[in-house]
């Protein structure tokens, strides 16, 4: 199994909404593409960086379905995103696989 991180550090003027969106559209969109068997969302409490820090955190059967994902839906539900705050985060992405 697989774990896709994704780490965003928000302006924290704009963390109210964007954690509605999150909620509400995003996480959703990407449960429903089918690729992910669970997520959840965590927020950093010793982040030494400016804003608010989350991380999206979405679970894998195989490293297939993950490139699926990537191929076929990341970058349409990455830009939706960004449109939506552009210039309000930054984010990194990482895929981690499960040891034990």
């Amino acid at each position: 199994m697989f774990l896709y991180n994704v780490t965003i550090i928000i302006e924290e003027a704009a963390a109210e909404e964007w954690l509605k969106y999150m909620n509400e559209f995003h996480i959703p969109e990407v449960m429903a593409t089918g690729k992910f068997v669970s997520n959840r969302l965590l927020k950093i409490i010793d982040s030494p960086n400016e804003g608010v820090t989350y991380c999206s955190q979405y679970v894998t059967e195989s490293l297939a379905e993950y490139e699926d994902y990537q191929q076929n839906y990341a970058t349409k539900l990455q830009a939706d995103l960004q449109q939506k705050f552009e210039n309000k985060f930054v984010s990194f992405r990482s895929l981690m696989e499960f040891i034990a």
